[in-house]
C-alpha cells in the first residue's frame, strides 16, 4: 500500500467526520443524501481493500448518532426499533412462516399497511392529555427532548380532550415536509429529510415554526391501558384525537395481496405529496403483537417492503478469498467501479464456493449487480453474451490462503447434505486471519466493549506485534503506543482506561467473546446459567462434561461439538485460562422472583394455542428454566396432545409432577 493510498483514507475520514457532524448534530448537510452515502462507501471500499487503513473514526465503527449537546437528553420508556426489511415475496412468506411458527397457528394473518414516509421518527408522550415530552428517535434508546420544536407542528396537538385517551400514551409517527413546500427552501437543504431534520432540531422554537412541517401518526410506544383491538381501530382513534394519519392506510389478509398491494403502489410512489421508501406491514391485531414481542433490534409484528433494488452491470477484475473469525472463506468480486443508485459500487459479495460453481462466475466476465437497500451488493447473474474466449472457471482454494492448512466443507447430519461454506480446519490462533478476527471480535460491543481499539487498531498492533492473543491486550506498553504517528497522550490514557473498565465482565459476555463458533450471545447466556461461575465453566471443561450441557434447553449436539472442538485446541484453552487470571469475570446471579422461581419445566405433546418458543418465554418472564430431559433436576413435567411415552414414564419414577398444558396456565395465572 503506498502512501498516496493512505493520504486519500485519511482525507475522506477528516470529509466523513465534517459531513456526518453537520447532518447528525448541526442538521445543516453541505452535500446530498447520496453524496454523503457515496463518501462513506468509499471509505468502506477502501477499508476492505486494505484492512489496515480502519480507525475509530470510520462510518463502520459509528451507528445512527448520540443525541446533540444542544438538547436535553431523554431516554425512550419503550425502545425505537428499527424494522426488518423484505425485498421480494420470498421474504414476506418467511417472515410470516416466523410468526406463524411462533404462535404455534396456522390462521391467516390479517395485516395493517402504510406508506414508508421517508421523514425523521418522533414520539410524543402525553400525560392526562397533555403533551408533555416531545423526543427525537436518537440512537433507539435515547433521544433529544425537542418538545417545543414539535410543539410548532400544527399536525400535533398540544392537548387532548377526549374521554377514551389513556392516561399516558406515547403516540409515535413520522415528521416530513411535502415536496411542494420543500422546493420552495431547496436552495437551503439537500433534500426533504434533511429538511425535516435541520429544521425539527433548531435551538429556536421560532425558526421550526418557520417550516411547514407535518406530522403523520402510526403506532404508540408505551400504553397505560386501553381495549383497542386492532392496529386499524388504533389509527382511526388517533384520527378521533386530532392526529393525522396516512390516508393511504390499508387492511389486507394475504401474502399476494400484498405484493399485489406494494407493486401497484410503487408505480404511483413519485405521484404522492412526499417521499416514500416502501411499505410497512403490521400484523392487525395488537394481542398478537404483544405476543410476538421483539428480537434484540426489531420487532416480530412488522416489516417495512422496500421498493425496488437498483442495479448495474460491470466486469469482475477479481475472486478475493476472505477468511472469518470462524474459518469461513468467502468470496468477494472485485468490480470495475460502478454507479448504482448514487453509490459507486467496487466490491459484491458471491455468498459461497456453490453460489460460484451454480452461476458459473468467471473473472472478466460481465456480471448484473443488485444493490438492495443497505445490504451488501451482490452478483445476480453473468451476462453469457459478454464472456471472453478464453475465459477460465475459476478454482476455489483447497487450502486456507491465509495458513495453508486444509479446508473442508462439513457434513450436515439433519440436511444429509454437505454446507455449501468452505472453512479453514485451524481452529486456534495458528491461522493469522482467523486469530486477527477473533481479536475484533473479543474487543466488540457485545463482548469485551472495548472503546478506542478498533479493528484498524488491532491490525496495526497485531503488524507492530503488540497483540497475538486478547490476553496481551492487557498487558500492553502504552509507552511504546505513545510513541505512534496519531497516539497522544489523551488518546492513550483513553484506551487505557477503556481496556481498565473492561477487566469487569460477565460470564456470558466473556463466554461469547472467546468466539466460540455457533455460541452467539443467547447461547452464551444459557451456558452462564447453567455453569454460574466462570470456576465451575472451566471445571466443566476439565473434566470433558461438556456434554452435560445437552439436558439444558437451547443447546444441542452441534453447540456441544463446537464447544468441545474448540477447547480441544490448547492454545484456545490457554487464551481462556490466562484471560480468568486477568478479568473480574462476574457470577450469573440471576433475580428470581417470579411465580416459577427456582423451578424448572420441561414440555411434552402437541402444545394448543401456543408455540414451544411462546411457552418457553413465558417461563422465563416468570423466573422458571426450561431444561430438555427428564432428570431429577427437573420440577414439572408438562403435557401436550401426545405427550412421549417414555418421558412420562420416567417422570412418574422419578417422583416428578405432571400437569396438563391447562394445568400449567393455572400455575402461570
Amino acid at each position: 500500500m503506498n502512501k498516496t493510498i493512505e493520504q486519500n483514507y485519511k482525507k475522506k475520514i477528516k470529509e466523513f467526520e465534517k459531513h456526518n457532524k453537520l447532518y447528525h448534530q448541526k442538521s445543516s448537510p453541505l452535500i446530498s443524501d447520496k453524496e454523503f452515502d457515496e463518501l462513506k462507501r468509499e471509505i468502506l471500499s477502501l477499508e476492505k481493500k486494505y484492512p489496515s487503513l480502519k480507525n475509530k473514526k470510520s462510518p463502520s465503527n459509528i451507528v445512527g448518532y448520540k443525541p446533540s449537546k444542544n438538547f436535553q437528553k431523554f431516554r425512550h420508556k419503550v425502545q425505537m426499533l428499527s424494522l426488518a426489511n423484505a425485498f421480494d415475496k420470498d421474504d414476506l412468506l418467511n417472515f410470516e412462516k416466523k410468526i406463524h411458527n411462533y404462535l404455534n397457528d396456522n390462521t391467516a394473518i390479517e395485516y395493517s399497511v402504510e406508506p414508508k414516509i421517508d421523514g425523521i421518527s418522533a414520539s410524543l408522550t402525553y400525560l392526562n392529555g397533555k403533551l408533555t415530552y416531545g423526543v427525537s428517535r436518537g440512537d433507539g434508546s435515547e433521544g433529544e427532548l425537542i418538545t417545543d420544536n414539535l410543539k410548532t407542528i400544527k399536525d400535533i396537538p398540544h392537548k387532548i380532550e377526549k374521554k377514551n385517551l389513556p392516561n399516558e400514551i406515547e403516540i409515535r409517527g413520522e415528521v416530513f415536509i411535502e415536496k411542494k413546500d420543500f422546493e420552495k427552501i431547496s436552495d437551503k437543504f439537500a433534500n426533504p429529510r434533511n429538511a425535516a431534520s435541520g429544521t425539527l432540531r433548531q435551538k429556536n422554537p421560532e425558526e421550526t415554526k418557520k417550516i411547514p412541517l407535518k406530522f403523520i401518526a402510526y403506532t404508540f410506544g408505551f400504553i397505560d391501558d386501553h381495549n383497542i383491538e386492532n392496529q386499524s381501530d388504533f389509527l382511526h382513534e388517533l384520527k378521533n384525537w386530532g392526529f393525522v394519519t396516512s390516508q393511504h392506510n390499508k387492511v389486507i389478509k394475504s401474502i399476494d395481496d400484498l405484493v399485489t398491494f406494494h407493486n401497484q403502489f410503487e408505480e404511483k410512489r413519485f405521484d404522492l405529496e412526499y417521499d416514500v421508501d416502501g411499505l410497512v406491514y403490521k400484523v392487525n391485531n395488537l394481542q398478537l403483537q404483544t405476543r410476538l414481542g421483539f428480537t434484540s433490534n426489531a420487532p416480530r409484528w412488522a416489516i417495512a417492503h422496500k421498493f425496488s433494488a437498483d442495479h448495474a452491470y460491470s466486469e469482475i477484475i477479481n475472486i478475493d478469498i476472505q477468511v472469518g473469525r470462524t474459518g469461513a472463506l468467502t468470496p468477494v468480486a472485485k468490480v470495475k467501479p460502478v454507479n448504482i443508485g448514487g453509490v459507486v459500487v467496487s466490491n459484491a459479495t458471491l455468498h459461497n464456493e456453490d453460489e460460484i460453481i451454480r452461476k458459473d462466475i468467471r473473472i472478466g466476465d460481465t456480471v448484473k449487480i443488485e444493490r438492495a437497500g443497505d445490504v451488501i451488493p451482490h452478483v445476480l447473474e453473468v451476462d453469457l453474451k459478454k464472456r471472453k474466449k478464453n475465459s477460465k472457471k475459476f478454482n476455489f482454494p483447497i487450502k486456507c490462503p491465509s495458513c495453508g492448512s486444509r479446508t473442508e466443507k462439513e457434513f450436515n447430519k439433519t440436511t444429509k447434505k454437505y454446507d455449501a461454506v468452505r472453512r479453514c480446519t485451524n481452529e486456534g490462533f495458528d491461522c493469522e486471519k482467523i486469530a486477527i478476527e477473533k481479536i475484533k471480535h473479543f474487543i466488540s460491543k457485545d463482548a469485551l466493549n472495548i472503546d478506542g481499539l478498533g479493528k484498524k487498531v488491532v491490525e496495526k498492533f497485531w503488524d507492530l506485534n503488540f497483540i497475538k492473543y486478547p490476553q496481551d491486550i492487557y498487558n500492553l506498553n502504552y509507552k511504546k503506543i505513545s510513541n505512534l504517528d496519531g497516539w497522544g497522550e489523551q488518546s492513550v490514557s483513553n484506551l487505557k482506561f477503556s481496556i481498565d473498565k473492561s477487566k469487569d465482565v460477565s460470564l456470558e459476555r466473556f463466554i461469547f467473546a472467546l468466539g466460540i463458533r455457533h455460541i452467539g450471545l443467547e447461547n452464551a447466556k444459557i451456558i452462564a446459567d447453567f455453569s454460574k461461575s466462570i470456576s465451575n465453566f472451566l471445571d466443566i471443561i476439565h473434566q470433558n462434561k461438556l456434554s452435560e450441557l445437552i439436558d439444558i434447553d437451547g443447546i444441542g449436539d452441534t453447540q456441544i461439538k463446537s464447544l468441545e472442538k474448540f477447547f480441544k485446541n490448547k492454545i484456545n484453552l490457554k487464551v481462556t485460562e490466562e484471560l480468568n487470571k486477568i478479568l473480574e469475570i462476574k457470577n450469573r446471579n440471576i433475580n428470581y422472583n417470579g411465580k416459577f422461581k427456582n423451578k424448572s419445566f420441561m414440555f411434552t405433546g402437541k402444545l394448543n394455542n401456543i408455540s414451544r418458543a411462546e411457552a418457553k418465554s413465558l417461563v422465563e418472564k416468570n423466573s422458571g428454566n426450561i431444561v430438555s430431559s427428564v432428570t431429577k433436576k427437573l420440577d414439572y413435567l408438562v403435557t401436550g396432545d401426545k405427550p412421549t411415552t417414555r418421558k412420562v414414564d420416567l417422570a412418574k419414577s422419578l417422583g416428578i409432577k405432571i400437569v396438563t398444558q391447562k394445568e400449567w396456565f393455572e400455575l402461570l395465572n
